[in-house]
């Protein structure tokens, strides 16, 4: 089945799908009921809002790596992570300092902000998730700390998976909070997988399985276990019993098993990298990724090395399958400050997603520059 992306009449609507409705799983029941299509959306930009975070060149930080107080988010902000807790949407977003030119080069730390709104946001002055004298020193000296994505227990533990960075290899790993501010950092999440196969492997970008709960997405088990989605250039999966150490699915030749890859033609033909929290429902599991649209071998209809927002849909009983996907980003660069920055190609380079006072907001790194968020409401798309 072939979708299409229309700005004026979302995807479902034009494909005559409404009827292809998916109850959200209330890993009891949710409060608010209502029956969202896949995709999930549709989102708009609200006017006059973005970028919502912006760099501050002012705010100082003592770095324990460099023993001396530095800018710490003078140089960019993007790639944020986002999570409900009370009336507030909080969010983790990566900021880089001035150290150096070009991206990967310079220092990043995780921010923490909140927001009564969704969009009017507040910063806390210090980082919270940084490269500290502690177990991660290996894997964190001197490229930082990036990418954060975060997802909640019901019982209210907050888990962060964020990528550590040594300017050799990129290691996805797990921190866990009950306050957002104060960080546990859990090491590498497959330090101890197949004795420490994959622990030198390059990996990024998680995408925990989570469902709606009394109106706020919590982390969900399947099959007894815990499970996530990942990879930067193409979808693996991996499952937990702890959330904190985790086991990389293989194929039956003891390799990585691809969930989801590249497609020569589309707007994600160079790769396909995970995004905000996965999201359980009666009739499937809704992933929404990036994928980079690839010179000479891309959609035509997005500007080459572009990286634009899908949705994929996984059965609801084996989330390693794979039931359909969009032909057509449902997010894809358009705003001045989405095309220019680090990354002038443009990204809408999706990590952060909640569902807040009835609506879902999505937020994105723009350009690799800045924050920026679009919503969907369901109350007034049909």
């Amino acid at each position: 089945m072939k979708f299409k992306n229309n700005r004026t009449s979302f995807v479902a609507k034009i494909l005559g799908i409404t009827s292809m409705v998916f109850l959200f799983c209330s890993c009891n029941h949710s409060n608010h009921e209502y029956e969202p299509a896949f995709p999930l959306g549709e989102f708009v930009r609200p006017r006059y809002i973005n970028p919502i975070i912006v760099p501050d060149t002012t705010i100082m930080f003592y770095c324990p790596m460099n023993k001396s107080n530095v800018l710490w988010e003078k140089g960019d902000v993007f790639n944020p992570g986002a999570v409900a807790k009370g009336e507030k949407v909080h969010l983790l977003y990566r900021a880089e300092d001035n150290s150096s030119v070009g991206i990967g080069t310079r220092v990043s730390r995780i921010g923490l902000a909140e927001s009564s709104d969704g969009y009017t946001i507040k910063k806390r002055s210090a980082p919270v998730v940084y490269p500290d004298i502690d177990i991660n020193k290996a894997y964190e000296w001197p490229g930082g700390c990036e990418d954060p994505r975060v997802a909640v227990t019901e019982e209210g533990t907050f888990v962060l998976f964020y990528t550590s960075w040594d300017r050799k290899t990129a290691r996805l790993c797990v921190a866990t909070s009950t306050d957002l501010i104060n960080w546990e950092k859990q090491g590498p999440a497959f330090a101890k997988a197949y004795e420490g196969r994959f622990l030198n492997e390059w990996s990024k970008a998680s995408s925990i399985l989570t469902c709606l709960k009394d109106d706020q997405l919590v982390i969900k088990k399947i099959n007894g276990h815990y499970f996530m989605y990942w990879g930067e250039y193409v979808i693996y999966g991996a499952t937990s019993t702890d959330l904190l150490n985790w086991t990389p699915i293989l194929n039956e030749d003891y390799e990585l098993a691809v969930l989801m890859a590249p497609r020569i033609g589309y707007f994600d033909s160079e790769l396909t990298e995970c995004g905000p929290p996965a999201i359980w429902t009666e009739n499937g599991i809704i992933l929404l990724y990036n994928g980079k649209n690839k010179a000479g071998e891309g959609d035509s209809d997005y500007a080459t090395n572009a990286y634009c927002a899908g949705q994929a849909l996984f059965d609801k009983n084996d989330p390693a399958k794979m039931i359909t996907r969009l032909d057509k980003p449902f997010l894809f660069p358009e705003e001045e400050f989405e095309k220019s920055g680090q990354y002038p190609a443009g990204t809408v380079f999706i990590e952060g997603l909640v569902y807040f006072q009835q609506k879902w907001f999505l937020y994105y790194g723009c350009a690799d520059s800045k924050v920026a968020v679009a919503i969907y409401d369901p109350s007034t798309q049909h």
